[in-house]
Protein backbone atom coordinates (compact mmCIF):
# COMPACT_ATOMS: atom_id res chain seq x y z
CA UNK A 1 0.00 0.00 0.00
CA UNK A 2 1.89 3.69 -0.77
CA UNK A 3 2.55 5.37 2.09
CA UNK A 4 0.23 8.26 1.09
CA UNK A 5 -3.17 5.67 2.02
CA UNK A 6 -4.02 6.63 5.83
CA UNK A 7 -5.49 3.83 7.76
CA UNK A 8 -8.18 4.56 10.13
CA UNK A 9 -7.63 3.12 13.66
CA UNK A 10 -11.09 2.44 15.52
CA UNK A 11 -10.71 1.28 19.08
CA UNK A 12 -7.07 3.15 19.54
CA UNK A 13 -7.39 2.93 23.09
CA UNK A 14 -8.02 -1.13 23.20
CA UNK A 15 -5.20 -3.51 23.37
CA UNK A 16 -5.27 -4.27 19.64
CA UNK A 17 -6.19 -1.11 18.65
CA UNK A 18 -3.25 0.56 20.65
CA UNK A 19 -0.57 -1.87 19.30
CA UNK A 20 -2.14 -1.09 15.59
CA UNK A 21 -2.10 2.50 15.82
CA UNK A 22 1.76 1.86 17.36
CA UNK A 23 3.09 0.38 14.81
CA UNK A 24 1.89 2.39 12.00
CA UNK A 25 3.16 5.17 13.81
CA UNK A 26 6.80 3.47 14.25
CA UNK A 27 6.19 2.91 10.31
CA UNK A 28 5.74 6.43 9.60
CA UNK A 29 2.74 5.42 7.99
CA UNK A 30 -0.39 8.11 7.92
CA UNK A 31 -3.21 7.04 10.23
CA UNK A 32 -6.43 8.29 12.55
CA UNK A 33 -6.68 6.45 15.79
CA UNK A 34 -10.25 7.48 16.80
CA UNK A 35 -12.64 6.36 19.94
CA UNK A 36 -14.62 8.38 22.07
CA UNK A 37 -12.08 10.75 23.99
CA UNK A 38 -10.32 11.41 20.62
CA UNK A 39 -11.35 14.81 18.41
CA UNK A 40 -12.50 13.54 15.89
CA UNK A 41 -14.59 11.49 18.20
CA UNK A 42 -16.33 8.06 17.03
CA UNK A 43 -18.79 6.41 18.99
CA UNK A 44 -20.56 3.61 17.38
CA UNK A 45 -23.85 4.45 19.35
CA UNK A 46 -23.41 8.11 17.14
CA UNK A 47 -23.77 6.81 13.67
CA UNK A 48 -23.81 10.32 12.46
CA UNK A 49 -20.11 11.08 13.41
CA UNK A 50 -18.71 8.15 12.17
CA UNK A 51 -18.10 9.89 8.32
CA UNK A 52 -16.48 12.55 10.05
CA UNK A 53 -13.95 10.32 11.17
CA UNK A 54 -13.55 8.47 7.79
CA UNK A 55 -12.92 11.40 6.03
CA UNK A 56 -9.85 11.41 3.74
CA UNK A 57 -9.50 7.63 5.27
CA UNK A 58 -7.95 4.93 2.60
CA UNK A 59 -8.39 1.87 4.63
CA UNK A 60 -9.87 1.08 8.53
CA UNK A 61 -8.94 -1.26 11.02
CA UNK A 62 -12.05 -2.06 12.80
CA UNK A 63 -12.95 -3.50 16.45
CA UNK A 64 -16.74 -3.17 17.73
CA UNK A 65 -17.21 -2.07 21.42
CA UNK A 66 -18.25 -4.13 23.43
CA UNK A 67 -18.51 -7.09 21.15
CA UNK A 68 -19.42 -8.66 17.71
CA UNK A 69 -21.83 -11.31 19.68
CA UNK A 70 -24.49 -8.55 21.11
CA UNK A 71 -27.60 -8.59 19.34
CA UNK A 72 -27.71 -6.01 16.60
CA UNK A 73 -24.14 -5.99 15.81
CA UNK A 74 -24.12 -7.23 12.01
CA UNK A 75 -26.72 -4.57 11.78
CA UNK A 76 -24.14 -1.70 12.70
CA UNK A 77 -21.13 -3.50 10.81
CA UNK A 78 -23.20 -3.17 7.75
CA UNK A 79 -24.18 0.61 8.76
CA UNK A 80 -20.77 1.15 9.21
CA UNK A 81 -19.50 -0.38 5.36
CA UNK A 82 -21.96 1.49 3.54
CA UNK A 83 -20.56 5.08 5.40
CA UNK A 84 -17.30 3.85 4.77
CA UNK A 85 -17.90 2.96 0.68
CA UNK A 86 -19.66 6.49 0.44
CA UNK A 87 -16.65 8.09 2.02
CA UNK A 88 -14.59 6.64 -0.67
CA UNK A 89 -12.79 3.89 2.14
CA UNK A 90 -11.13 1.16 0.19
CA UNK A 91 -10.16 -1.33 2.52
CA UNK A 92 -11.75 -2.84 5.94
CA UNK A 93 -9.78 -5.55 8.56
CA UNK A 94 -12.28 -6.70 11.16
CA UNK A 95 -11.06 -8.36 14.50
CA UNK A 96 -13.58 -10.74 14.69
CA UNK A 97 -14.33 -13.19 17.54
CA UNK A 98 -13.29 -16.42 17.27
CA UNK A 99 -16.17 -19.11 17.54
CA UNK A 100 -18.85 -16.60 17.89
CA UNK A 101 -22.08 -17.06 15.31
CA UNK A 102 -23.00 -13.50 15.77
CA UNK A 103 -19.12 -12.53 14.95
CA UNK A 104 -19.51 -14.66 11.31
CA UNK A 105 -22.59 -13.06 10.90
CA UNK A 106 -20.94 -9.71 11.19
CA UNK A 107 -18.21 -10.88 9.10
CA UNK A 108 -20.53 -12.00 6.26
CA UNK A 109 -21.85 -7.83 6.37
CA UNK A 110 -18.69 -6.87 5.70
CA UNK A 111 -17.76 -9.29 2.80
CA UNK A 112 -20.26 -8.41 1.30
CA UNK A 113 -19.97 -4.87 1.52
CA UNK A 114 -17.96 -4.23 -1.89
CA UNK A 115 -15.10 -3.59 0.17
CA UNK A 116 -11.55 -4.80 -0.14
CA UNK A 117 -11.50 -6.92 3.81
CA UNK A 118 -9.51 -9.32 5.74
CA UNK A 119 -11.05 -11.15 8.19
CA UNK A 120 -8.82 -11.37 11.58
CA UNK A 121 -10.51 -14.08 14.33
CA UNK A 122 -9.39 -14.02 17.48
CA UNK A 123 -10.82 -15.41 21.27
CA UNK A 124 -8.67 -15.19 24.47
CA UNK A 125 -5.42 -13.09 24.59
CA UNK A 126 -2.33 -13.77 26.78
CA UNK A 127 -2.88 -9.90 28.17
CA UNK A 128 -6.45 -10.12 29.35
CA UNK A 129 -4.47 -11.45 32.62
CA UNK A 130 -2.38 -8.43 32.99
CA UNK A 131 -4.11 -5.49 31.13
CA UNK A 132 -7.72 -6.70 30.82
CA UNK A 133 -10.66 -8.37 33.11
CA UNK A 134 -8.62 -10.96 34.04
CA UNK A 135 -6.01 -8.82 35.57
CA UNK A 136 -7.93 -8.38 39.25
CA UNK A 137 -8.45 -12.23 38.94
CA UNK A 138 -4.55 -12.82 39.00
CA UNK A 139 -4.50 -10.46 41.45
CA UNK A 140 -6.63 -12.08 43.58
CA UNK A 141 -4.54 -15.60 43.45
CA UNK A 142 -8.24 -16.68 42.06
CA UNK A 143 -9.02 -17.32 38.12
CA UNK A 144 -13.14 -18.11 38.64
CA UNK A 145 -14.12 -18.74 35.23
CA UNK A 146 -17.53 -21.02 33.11
CA UNK A 147 -14.66 -22.61 31.19
CA UNK A 148 -14.76 -25.46 32.48
CA UNK A 149 -11.38 -27.82 31.89
CA UNK A 150 -11.68 -26.67 28.11
CA UNK A 151 -8.87 -26.41 25.81
CA UNK A 152 -7.80 -22.56 24.52
CA UNK A 153 -5.31 -21.26 22.09
CA UNK A 154 -4.29 -18.08 24.06
CA UNK A 155 -2.94 -15.99 21.19
CA UNK A 156 -0.79 -12.64 22.08
CA UNK A 157 -2.10 -9.54 21.75
CA UNK A 158 1.28 -8.38 19.85
CA UNK A 159 0.70 -10.93 17.06
CA UNK A 160 -3.03 -10.12 16.62
CA UNK A 161 -1.66 -6.16 15.98
CA UNK A 162 1.31 -7.74 13.62
CA UNK A 163 -1.20 -9.68 11.68
CA UNK A 164 -3.44 -6.78 11.42
CA UNK A 165 -1.12 -4.61 10.67
CA UNK A 166 0.28 -7.19 7.61
CA UNK A 167 -2.95 -6.78 6.38
CA UNK A 168 -3.74 -3.05 6.23
CA UNK A 169 -0.34 -2.49 4.28
CA UNK A 170 -0.12 -5.09 2.35
CA UNK A 171 -2.61 -6.12 -0.65
CA UNK A 172 -1.64 -9.44 -0.41
CA UNK A 173 -3.88 -10.54 2.44
CA UNK A 174 -7.32 -9.15 0.95
CA UNK A 175 -9.72 -11.57 1.00
CA UNK A 176 -8.34 -13.91 3.60
CA UNK A 177 -9.50 -14.99 6.48
CA UNK A 178 -7.25 -15.58 9.57
CA UNK A 179 -7.58 -17.88 12.32
CA UNK A 180 -4.71 -16.49 14.92
CA UNK A 181 -4.00 -18.83 17.91
CA UNK A 182 -1.25 -19.32 19.91
CA UNK A 183 1.16 -22.16 19.16
CA UNK A 184 -0.72 -24.37 22.10
CA UNK A 185 -3.90 -25.80 23.99
CA UNK A 186 -3.80 -24.72 27.32
CA UNK A 187 -6.78 -25.15 30.11
CA UNK A 188 -7.58 -21.84 32.22
CA UNK A 189 -5.56 -24.24 34.96
CA UNK A 190 -2.73 -24.93 32.89
CA UNK A 191 -2.41 -20.75 32.81
CA UNK A 192 -2.84 -20.40 36.28
CA UNK A 193 -0.11 -23.00 36.97
CA UNK A 194 2.40 -21.15 34.31
CA UNK A 195 1.68 -17.86 35.84
CA UNK A 196 1.96 -18.97 39.54
CA UNK A 197 5.61 -20.60 38.02
CA UNK A 198 6.79 -17.42 36.08
CA UNK A 199 5.41 -14.72 38.82
CA UNK A 200 5.78 -16.08 42.18
CA UNK A 201 2.35 -15.47 43.19
CA UNK A 202 -0.40 -18.27 43.93
CA UNK A 203 -3.21 -17.95 41.52
CA UNK A 204 -5.83 -20.92 41.56
CA UNK A 205 -8.30 -21.71 39.06
CA UNK A 206 -11.85 -22.77 39.51
CA UNK A 207 -14.28 -23.96 37.13
CA UNK A 208 -17.63 -22.41 37.49
CA UNK A 209 -21.19 -23.06 35.94
CA UNK A 210 -22.49 -20.56 33.63
CA UNK A 211 -25.00 -19.63 36.39
CA UNK A 212 -22.53 -19.16 38.71
CA UNK A 213 -20.59 -17.18 36.62
CA UNK A 214 -23.30 -14.77 35.79
CA UNK A 215 -24.31 -14.68 39.67
CA UNK A 216 -20.77 -13.93 40.30
CA UNK A 217 -20.57 -11.24 37.79
CA UNK A 218 -23.48 -8.89 38.59
CA UNK A 219 -22.87 -7.08 41.15
CA UNK A 220 -19.33 -6.25 39.59
CA UNK A 221 -20.33 -5.39 35.72
CA UNK A 222 -24.07 -5.02 35.85
CA UNK A 223 -26.69 -7.34 34.31
CA UNK A 224 -25.83 -6.12 30.60
CA UNK A 225 -22.01 -7.25 30.46
CA UNK A 226 -22.79 -10.06 32.94
CA UNK A 227 -25.16 -11.19 30.34
CA UNK A 228 -22.57 -10.72 27.69
CA UNK A 229 -19.62 -12.73 29.08
CA UNK A 230 -21.64 -15.91 30.83
CA UNK A 231 -23.32 -15.78 27.34
CA UNK A 232 -19.82 -16.00 25.61
CA UNK A 233 -18.83 -18.37 27.49
CA UNK A 234 -21.68 -20.67 26.79
CA UNK A 235 -21.23 -20.69 23.46
CA UNK A 236 -17.62 -20.85 22.87
CA UNK A 237 -16.65 -23.14 25.58
CA UNK A 238 -18.29 -26.05 23.97
CA UNK A 239 -14.97 -27.42 22.34
CA UNK A 240 -15.14 -25.57 19.09
CA UNK A 241 -11.79 -23.80 19.88
CA UNK A 242 -10.10 -26.93 20.67
CA UNK A 243 -8.00 -26.28 17.59
CA UNK A 244 -4.89 -24.59 16.49
CA UNK A 245 -5.37 -21.54 13.76
CA UNK A 246 -2.67 -21.36 11.46
CA UNK A 247 -3.02 -17.41 10.89
CA UNK A 248 -0.52 -16.09 12.39
CA UNK A 249 2.19 -18.98 10.21
CA UNK A 250 -0.04 -17.56 6.71
CA UNK A 251 -0.15 -14.21 7.41
CA UNK A 252 3.48 -13.15 8.75
CA UNK A 253 5.70 -16.25 7.95
CA UNK A 254 6.57 -16.94 11.48
CA UNK A 255 5.40 -18.98 14.44
CA UNK A 256 2.99 -17.42 17.13
CA UNK A 257 4.44 -16.58 20.40
CA UNK A 258 3.92 -18.73 23.09
CA UNK A 259 2.29 -18.40 26.03
CA UNK A 260 5.93 -18.74 28.29
CA UNK A 261 6.98 -15.82 25.88
CA UNK A 262 4.06 -13.50 27.07
CA UNK A 263 4.74 -13.99 30.69
CA UNK A 264 8.48 -13.55 30.39
CA UNK A 265 7.68 -9.96 28.92
CA UNK A 266 4.62 -8.86 31.18
CA UNK A 267 7.14 -10.15 33.88
CA UNK A 268 9.57 -8.09 32.92
CA UNK A 269 7.40 -4.81 32.21
CA UNK A 270 6.15 -5.09 35.53
CA UNK A 271 3.08 -7.35 35.81
CA UNK A 272 1.56 -8.37 39.20
CA UNK A 273 4.11 -6.81 40.80
CA UNK A 274 1.74 -5.31 43.60
CA UNK A 275 0.32 -8.35 44.44
CA UNK A 276 3.83 -10.54 44.59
Amino acid sequence: MPIDNPILVIGATGKIGSRVADRLADNGHPHRAVSRSTAPVFDWEDPAGWARAMEGMHSAFVTYVPDLAVPGAPEIIERFATTARAQGLRKIVLLSGRGEHGAELSEDRVRRSGLDHVIVRASWFNQNFDEGQLLPSVLSGTLALAADDRLEPFVDADDIADVAVAALLDERHTSETYEVTGPRLMTFADVAREISAASGLDVTYIPLSVEDFHAALLPVIGKDDADLLANLCAEVFDGRNEWLGDGVQRALRREPRDFADYLRTAIANGAWQQAA
